[in-house]
């Protein structure tokens, strides 16, 4: 039933736990060159990191990406790389928490929750996730834009992060989710990022 103008004022209250672009960081960690090769599912985990940023950059979302070891991994992908709002932070630990400055930053301007996505899900996605929880962030994992070499580590990082607080979703929920309704510009672009084909398996 369609929900007229007028009934707008007697609208349930939105969920707290539901990320809005204002409350919310998107993480991308570590889709280097010289990783993603290895991993099974690199080209769909890049897709969805781009669909993600290419989402940020829609409804304002902040974003910000790590590189593992670049002198050896190499570089961000260009595909990530060219839609960052600053280049991508170089680590040697394999959280990110080594890149503290930047989330007591958003902090201070609002930002209390962090979605995350990159590789590889049981190393650096892990470790970054625990840590971030233990700071005191609602963390997201975006599971269809992380990844491992091997499934039983994807599969189990998954479990012990959400055993551990983490909150599981995908790319496409994450999107629409920032996104809130359907109407605007900005929806019309969510829209389209959702309805890109996907370069993973058909069973993805």
């Amino acid at each position: 039933m369609a929900v007229s103008p007028s009934d707008k004022e007697t609208a349930l209250p939105r969920s707290p736990e539901l990320m809005s672009p204002t409350d919310t960081g998107l993480l991308v960690v570590d889709v280097q060159e010289g990783l993603i090769p290895i991993e099974p599912y690199g080209e769909r985990i890049v897709w969805n990191c781009r669909r993600l940023l290419d989402g940020a950059k829609v409804l304002g979302v902040r974003s910000f990406a790590t590189e593992q070891y670049p002198e050896k991994l190499g570089p961000t992908v260009a595909a990530l790389a060219e839609r960052l709002e600053t280049p991508a932070a170089s680590k040697l630990a394999f959280s990110c928490g080594e890149c503290g400055e930047v989330f007591m930053g958003w902090r201070e301007s609002g930002i209390h929750r962090v979605l995350v996505c990159g590789i590889e899900t049981h190393v650096c996605v892990l470790q970054t996730v625990l840590d971030l929880l233990a700071t005191g962030f609602q963390v997201l994992v975006a599971v269809d834009a992380v990844g491992a070499r091997h499934t039983t580590d994807h599969k189990t990082a998954l479990r012990r992060m959400e055993a551990s607080g983490a909150l599981l979703t995908t790319t496409e929920s994450a999107l629409f989710e920032w996104c809130g309704r359907a109407g605007s510009p900005e929806f019309k672009q969510i829209s389209a990022l959702a309805k890109e084909k996907n370069p993973g398996k058909a069973t993805d």
